[in-house]
């Protein structure tokens, strides 16, 4: 019975965009209401603010990750096309090819080769495309998957301040809605921190750190627009 074990690394691609995708929409968001509500718009003016700010900032993440992710798809397919070739052209010189990196990693000549021969005559390019190239099937890049996780983590993520914005009155906007970002960005830090088996703390606290920076200097361009205005 082959056993199962799930590690960190299965999920680290949509992890790394769902985790981008709603910080950016906390920091990106928040900033936007705080830095349009210090130059004194008016309540209406800074939601409508927040809601353009969503649905572009949502949009831009799937197209970056999209066109980000399929270059990397696109050289992995040529990658691929290429050792599909040489298979066909040099089996000899695939096999030494293949077999010379297992002896780096510890194999003895003889084991080596077997090792080789054994996995090319079960699948040669899966064998060169997971020990030469270190392309796997769990760390395949995945266009649409990653874009579509970075839309919505990004419109999840922007819709905590903007909510927060809609129920807090006016006079009271900035104090809670930069406050209750932080605490919406630490969370999050924390739970990716979690998620990837590195420190909950550090992970919260570096998150929080440059939200607080993004959001402060944004309110500060609002306050001076607004004063000069």
């Amino acid at each position: 019975m082959r056993h199962s074990e799930r590690h960190r690394t299965d999920r680290i691609g949509w992890l790394r965009a769902a985790v981008l995708g709603a910080n950016d929409g906390i920091v990106s968001t928040a900033s936007l209401l705080l830095g349009v509500s210090s130059a004194h718009a008016t309540h209406s003016d800074v939601l409508i603010a927040g809601v353009a700010g969503l649905v572009a900032g949502a949009m831009s993440m799937a197209a970056g990750e999209y066109v980000s992710v399929q270059s990397q798809a696109d050289t992995e397919k040529a990658d691929l096309a290429l050792e599909h070739t040489e298979l066909q052209s040099d089996p000899s010189g695939e096999h030494k090819e293949l077999a010379a990196l297992y002896i780096e990693r510890g194999l003895d000549p003889a084991m080596a080769k077997e090792v080789a021969a054994q996995l090319m005559a079960h699948d040669a390019i899966g064998a060169h495309a997971r020990d030469e190239l270190g392309i796997s099937e769990n760390l395949r890049a995945r266009p649409i998957q990653a874009a579509m996780a970075s839309a919505g983590s990004f419109a999840f993520g922007a819709a905590l301040p903007l909510l927060t914005a809609t129920i807090t009155p006016e006079a009271s906007l900035i104090p809670v809605v930069s406050g209750t970002s932080l605490v919406f960005l630490a969370g999050l830090g924390a739970l990716a921190a979690g998620a990837g088996g590195a420190s909950v703390m550090t992970g919260a606290m570096r998150v929080t750190l440059w939200g607080a920076l993004a959001m402060g200097l944004t309110a500060g361009v609002g306050t001076l627009f607004g004063a000069a205005g």
